[in-house]
Parts: C-alpha cells; structure tokens; sequence
C-alpha cells in the first residue's frame, strides 16, 4: 500500500455505482479505484465503504494564507457531505486535516509542531495532510509519526478519495506528489466555512518566480477555469445566502492564461451575479492592477473600494534583485491612481524586510518611502531562506535582531497609517455586513472600504449590511464602534 513516487507512477480511476446485493446491509453506495503500480505491475483493487465515515469526526488545521483556508472550508464540505461532520472545540477527532504552508522556515516549523500536537491529542486519528509544505516535502512527511496520507497540490482535491476505509499505516505514510511544474488541474474551490464571506478561488500557481519564493515549485504554474465556471459558483453563493465573496488565488491579475480571457472580464462578469452585495479582490500585483481595473472598480455595483498590492521592498535596488516586475515610481503611480479615483479605498500593502541585499541604507529608504505613500496598512514579513530559490546567491545576509528591528518599524509605522485612515470616517455613515460573533464578544463587520466596526451582539444583524453611524475607537484601538445604528440596507 505505500507508494514512492521515484519507484511508481499511479493512476487513479474513481466509479460511482451501487451494489444490490448490499441494499439490505445499509450498503448504499461505493466508491471505486484501481491504483496501478508500473514498477512491479501489481494492481491493487481497493474500494471504499462509505459507511465507514458514518458518526466519524474531523478536525481541520489550516495555516497560511487565503487561499489555503477557501480551500479547506471546500474539503471541509466534501467530506462533510460523505456524512463526517466537523469535531466540536474539545472532543476527540477520528481524521485530522491539516493545509499546510511553506512560504517560510517559521511555516514549516509550525506545521509539524501541528502535526505532533494533533496526533498526541487525537491518538488514532487517521492524518491527511496536503498543502504547499506537503508538495515540496511529501517524502518527508510522510515519514512524521502518525502521518498516513501526505497529498501535493494535484492531489488537494481529493482528499477524500485517499481517506480508505480510515485504517492507519503502522510502516510510515503513503505519499503522493508529482513536479509541480507537471500540474496542469485546477482544484475549484469557493466556501465560507464558519465566516459570513465566501472566498472563491479564480486562480492558481504562479509563473514569475521571484528570487526569494518556492510558490512556483510548491503551487506550479498560473492557470485558471473559465470565467463561466466561476460566475456559475457566485450564484450559488447567492443562492446559498451570501453576501460578500473575496476573490482569491496566487497571482489573480494573471488570471485568463488557460482560457484565453483576462482578469477584467472575469471582473465584469461576476459584477453582474445578482445577489451579491459585494465583491474584495484579495491581492493583485502592481503591474497587472490596470488602469481598466481601476476605473471598472471605481464604478461598480459591487467591487468594493479595497485593494491589496504587494510591494515587497521599497527601494529599485531590492526590487530588481528580487526579480519584480516594476521600480518604486511605478509603484508609487498605482496608488496614487486608486487615490484619485476612490480616495476613500482602503489599500494595503505587502512588504518583506530583511532580504539579502538589502543594507542599512536601502532599509532607510525604503522607510522614508512607504512612509510617503498615501496606503491604509502594511502586512510586514521578515525574510526568511528558502531552499532552492536564487535569492541563496545573493551576499549580505542580515541577521535576525536586524529582521526584527526593520519589522517592528514598519509595524508601527502601519498602525500609524491604520488609525490614521479610521480616523478619518469617524462620524460619517457607512454601510456594515455584520459576521457572527464569538461567545461573549462584541459583534464585528466591515465597511464598503474595510474599517471594521463592532456593535452589540444581534442575531438579526448576521450576514445583514446594516447602516450605521461610526463613532470612535474601541478599546484596544482595533475597530471603530457603531454610534447609532440607522437602519438595515440590504
């Protein structure tokens, strides 16, 4: 049963059918696969009795970033509707699914301390675990006590075909990844989980290999469904109840190079799914958030006044020697567009301290110049070494006290730009979607422009945009309060 991929190829063939003779046995349905190994020619015939998975329970642990916790909330619901339902906080797990990610050392850390602590909390537990860390280590993995499916980025859809019938592998994992420069399938994926917003994946894998990220080799190259596909998954979120769906992927402005479309078509045709109130695009590369973008967002019914843009160094010498596809000016040019054409969008900005290469003296002008840009937040990261990626050959190396410090001034400097940019809405209107709140925690959402606002808990108000009043800060400075609420607006 345990497959090497430098021994074996497998080729997987999945049948729905019902057996007869197990009608009165409870029986209902069985789902089918050949695993065919080339290396010895043996053919394994295994079937899975779906039975199995009845009263069983699931625990998901998802790290990284958007797109990893859409695509979870999507396995989540696969394996939900094969009758395994989520494990309650406290109780014991039958399968542990863990998304894991390797866009730094820290990443990968923290996935196998995850992998040890479920295991240890959920003795038995059958343990999947899928992601990018998962396809640039799946021997590895699968080799971590108590691991018995390790899954590459081909296989993330199919995580329940490769649960078996839950029996745990006492000789080590089996694991299943090819080259990621092999995957061409795209794994659809638009969910909300427990969140009031869908997150719908429009794009996968990346083809502009900076020097610094594995994302091409753990994610593969771009590629994308058709427009059609994805409009035919926003209106059954409407029709599911939502409200709001974040547009996700890797590099999402390069969507269209499988299907011979483009990101502003995309665009435009899920502004016109009715029942969608609201529409955030996740993230977008400077070079490819068009002028067109920009002027469509800027009169749209439902693309709201929010961008995300990745910067990652804020001087030209950092930035051509992580291999990005613009300067500083360039940069600078992008927002200062938004700004005049939707001065109150919120904009945040991506960037990386600490690179090789990046001195003293390049630091400090990268801060005087992402002090200058008219943005909302910055998401600050401290460069970490990733095996196999060019940026290993560049000299000067900073240490990690030095990552540190950079970090903690440009963190400052974002809650600076963030209290900033709240402060200036408070005492107007706005219009807020209200998620479910925790116990015992006041109720939040978020404006058209992403301040978040908090009120006193309502059920009446969940998933509903409600108009209210801004007022000031909360106590911890995170959100604004709503002063008075006006009325509901959807």
């Amino acid at each position: 049963m345990t497959n090497r991929l430098s021994g074996w190829f497998v080729i997987i063939f999945f049948m729905h059918f019902v057996f007869k003779p197990y009608a009165n046995s409870g029986y209902l349905e069985k789902r089918c696969y050949f695993r065919v190994g080339l290396a010895n020619r043996a053919i394994i015939w295994q079937m899975i009795d779906y039975t199995v998975f009845k009263d069983k329970k699931a625990i998901y642990y998802t790290l990284g970033c958007k797109l990893n916790f859409s695509e979870t909330a999507t396995i989540e619901r696969r394996l939900q509707e094969a009758g395994i339902r989520t494990a309650k906080r406290g109780e014991k797990a039958d399968i542990c699914i863990i998304n894991s990610c390797a866009v730094t050392q820290e990443a990968e850390k923290k996935c196998r301390q995850v992998i040890h602590k479920l295991v240890r909390q959920n003795p038995g537990a059958y343990v999947v675990v899928t992601g990018c860390y998962a396809q640039l280590s799946a021997e590895k993995l699968s080799k971590e006590l108590g691991v018995d499916v390790v899954l590459g980025i081909d296989k993330k859809g199919e995580v329940l075909e490769h649960l078996g019938n839950l029996v745990k592998h006492s000789d080590g994992g089996e694991w299943y990844a090819q080259p990621a420069k092999d995957v061409r399938n795209f794994v659809h994926s638009c969910s909300r989980g427990d969140r009031t917003r869908y997150f719908l994946k429009v794009q996968d894998g990346c083809d502009y290999f900076c020097t610094y990220c594995t994302i091409p080799f753990a994610r593969g190259r771009s590629r994308n469904p058709h427009v059609s596909e994805l409009v035919e998954q926003a209106q059954k979120a409407a029709a599911e109840g939502g409200k709001e769906i974040v547009i996700t992927g890797v590099n999402i402005g390069d969507f269209g190079k499988s299907t011979g479309e483009s990101f502003v078509s995309l665009v435009k045709a899920l502004d016109g799914v009715e029942g969608i109130s609201r529409y955030r695009i996740s993230s977008i590369e400077p070079n490819l958030i068009t002028d067109e973008i920009i002027e469509y967002v800027a009169q749209s019914r439902s693309f709201m006044p929010h961008f995300h843009i990745p910067l990652q160094a804020g001087s030209d010498e950092v930035l051509k020697l992580m291999h990005r596809r613009y300067d500083t000016s360039f940069f600078a040019q992008k927002i200062a567009r938004v700004r005049e054409l939707l001065p109150d969008a919120f904009i945040g900005v991506d960037v990386i301290v600490g690179t090789r290469g990046e001195s003293e003296e390049l630091f400090s002008k990268a801060y005087e110049f992402i002090k200058g840009l008219d943005i909302s937040q910055l998401h600050v990261f401290s460069y970490s070494e990733r095996p196999g990626t060019q940026a290993l050959k560049i000299d000067g190396a900073v240490s990690p006290a030095e990552k540190h410090r950079r970090s903690q001034l440009l963190i400052a400097l974002s809650e600076e730009k963030r209290l900033a940019f709240y402060e200036r809405f408070i005492g107007r209107e706005a219009v807020v979607l209200f998620e479910k709140p925790r116990q015992g925690m006041p109720m939040g959402g978020f404006t058209s422009n992403y301040i978040r606002v908090e009120t006193v808990p309502k059920a009446d108000y969940v998933n509903r945009l409600v108009r209210v009043r801004l007022g000031g800060f909360n106590e911890d400075r995170s959100a604004l309060v709503a002063d008075e609420i006006i009325g509901f607006a959807d």
